[in-house]
């Protein structure tokens, strides 16, 4: 059987145009937009209930900023999304490119900068989490003597109680060497060591697609020969991008962590309006 001649490049960028108009003009879709936006606000406030537990169980103190981003890593990290996030939406769709060229733009871009540092400081924190979960010891008879109430169980990464059962009569137990009183049994331990590990390839992975759109926005503002070029060019890297973070939120759905599955699909769908926005904004400033 012959094979079919492939559509013509343009065929296919003028299918594209017409699927982005659509869903710009398209005020159901304007409303879904928001609402994933709101749904994410409301996700900084369980992240901070979460953290919040978490912190209270492992009777944490905060002692310096650092401390504070280990312990609220994921609320830090996900407020400052939401705000580059929206400083995206507004870049990318709403204001023109000349006020973007003015004191505005810059104002906007100073946001997303304070913003992206935030981030990586988070990232920083992902990383402490996880560096903290690799060091542990098997539990020695001799201290089963001092394990009582004011000791920690871990039952999953950021979820924690206190120790009410006698782990010396119950198996093989581990003591977490860079936590304060922790005890967990070493299958647990090791998927919280596979979530952070998630959480942390997750954070790096964000970081990067936002400095990819940084230089597509810088392109289309900037130089507009050159913004077909550096799209081609950044395709295939934001199509790996994309794909280890669909990934993640695949492992959290099977590891049964439904808010951050959850909340990755909802940054997955956020980023796909940005990703339309720009493709649309780059076809305008190229054919004007």
């Amino acid at each position: 059987m012959g094979a079919r001649a492939p559509p013509s490049p343009s065929l296919i960028q003028d299918a594209c145009s017409i699927v982005i108009a659509t869903q710009q003009n398209n005020v159901p879709f304007q409303w879904v937009k928001y609402a994933v936006y709101l749904a994410l606000l409301n996700n900084v406030y369980l992240f901070l209930v979460e953290e919040l537990e978490s912190a209270a169980a492992l009777n944490t103190s905060i002692t310096s900023v650092a401390s504070v981003f280990q312990i609220f890593s994921t609320t830090i990290d996900t407020a400052a999304w939401l705000v580059l996030l929206l400083f995206f939406e507004l870049e990318t769709s709403v204001l023109s490119d000349q006020v973007l060229r003015g004191i505005t733009g810059r104002f906007i871009r100073l946001i997303r900068f304070v913003c992206l540092i935030t981030i990586c400081i988070a990232c920083w924190g992902y990383f402490a989490e996880l560096y903290g979960l690799l060091a542990s010891e098997a539990l020695d008879p001799a201290r089963c003597g001092e394990l009582d109430s004011s000791w920690s169980l871990l039952n999953k990464l950021d979820e924690y109680e206190s120790l009410s059962v006698d782990v010396c009569a119950q198996g093989e137990w581990v003591l977490l060497s860079n936590y304060d009183r922790v005890v967990a049994a070493p299958e647990l331990l090791q998927g919280a060591i596979w979530l952070a590990a998630t959480d942390f390839i997750n954070a790096a992975a964000w970081i990067l697609v936002v400095a990819v759109l940084e230089v597509e926005v810088r392109a289309v503002l900037a130089a507009k020969r050159a913004v077909p070029l550096i799209g081609t060019a950044i395709y295939p890297i934001k199509s790996l991008l994309y794909f280890v973070l669909f990934a993640a939120a695949v492992y959290w759905g099977f590891e049964g962590d439904f808010l951050d599955f959850w909340d990755a699909v909802l940054w997955l769908f956020a980023f796909f309006v940005i990703e339309q926005n720009v493709t649309s904004w780059r076809q305008e400033t190229v054919s004007s």
